[in-house]
């Protein structure tokens, strides 16, 4: 294995202090021109690797951003069963690689105290998505690293935020569904849980029922965690409990998808035979057959905005708190059928 060379080494080949290297690496002012040459053909010349860490501390900046993305079970692979997860992922750490900054992504449990990888990075941000126990934004903040939240209903004012407006996602989904004539339809979510994302969407199905007096039946929600396994398990269930249901809206396009191949091998066909309505316009969607009709959100540029959020709170240690919603919308493809409601009985 090759010797890291360190920089005491460097300074000794270019005459120099360990200092000086230090301040060539972190381009001081003050060091001659002449002396920079020097300290950079040594470092060509041993081929020196900094460290990273030691200078972050150094310069007081690590130019790392920690990313925390849900983990609710040992061995949960989430961010690759969900590809919302690696479209958001991915427009994050391009955002920041274009920034200068490097992304560290940590899958996080209510029982993993992040403060400590926070501190042991130097982690000069971090951006959190998803729903977490309150107990985990109350140590978080004690780091006192600007922090922004994706998709997050937590109220605490040390937080920067990001979301959609969920209720109205749902609402949206539902009232087309409506629109096109269905009036059993069943909903697939993930755990419904206080100031989550599912109950906020759970609100957005009911609204839309009620404003065309359509009345809410619990038997018609089906709970589970958001996955495309659970995706299949939603619908099974849906074909075993005998409701008539002829649109199902999801909460998530990786539910919408898998539940379709399951219709697909029970004989039932989409949308001849139940329509389905996603949510996020994965980009995978459009190339199903049919193409999945889904509530659109810009996931890439959700990422995107996260990190610019985050850079604008690093820049700007005493701005206040920020708070952006991002617009949703219909995108019609071929999942849903346009079904005759039966005419309403007069009353004589």
């Amino acid at each position: 294995m090759r010797k890291k060379i360190t920089i005491k080494e460097v300074a000794k080949k270019a005459n120099v202090s360990p200092a000086t290297v230090s301040y060539v690496l972190n381009h001081k002012e003050s060091i001659s021109e002449e002396t920079k040459k020097r300290v950079w053909n040594a470092i060509s010349a041993l081929d020196y690797v900094p460290d990273l860490s030691a200078r972050s501390l150094t310069a007081g900046s690590s130019k790392l951003i920690g990313v925390v993305v849900p983990q609710t079970e040992t061995g949960n692979r989430l961010m690759f069963e969900n590809n919302f997860y690696s479209e958001i992922l991915g427009s994050i750490e391009y955002r920041a690689r274009q920034c200068g900054y490097h992304v560290l992504i940590s899958a996080s449990d209510s029982n993993e105290n992040y403060m400590t990888l926070a501190k042991e990075r130097n982690l000069d941000g971090i951006i959190v998505i998803g729903i977490y126990p309150n107990s985990f934004y109350q140590e978080l903040k004690k780091t006192q690293i600007p922090i922004v939240l994706v998709d997050s209903y937590c109220n605490d004012h040390y937080y920067h935020s990001l979301r959609i407006d969920d209720i109205y996602g749902s609402y949206l989904a539902t009232k087309y569904a409506i629109d096109h004539g269905h009036r059993q339809i069943a909903f697939f979510c993930g755990e419904i849980k206080d100031d989550g994302v599912m109950k906020q969407r759970l609100h957005g199905y009911r609204e839309a029922m009620e404003e065309r007096s359509l009345p809410f039946d619990a038997h018609y929600v089906f709970e589970g965690k958001i996955d495309y396994t659970n995706g299949i398990l939603l619908a099974k269930k849906l074909c075993q409990s005998g409701l008539k249901a002829t649109a199902v809206v999801t909460t998530a396009d990786i539910l919408a998808i898998s539940a379709m191949k399951t219709f697909y091998e029970y004989g039932i066909h989409v949308p001849d035979d139940i329509s389905v309505i996603g949510f996020d316009d994965l980009q995978i969607s459009k190339y199903l057959t049919p193409g999945l009709t889904t509530v659109h959100q810009d996931i890439s540029r959700k990422g995107e905005r996260a990190m610019e959020l985050l850079l604008n709170s690093i820049e700007n240690p005493k701005l206040t708190k920020q708070e952006e919603i991002m617009p949703v919308s219909i995108v019609e493809r071929g999942s849903v059928k346009t079904i005759q409601s039966k005419p309403e009985k007069k009353v004589i």
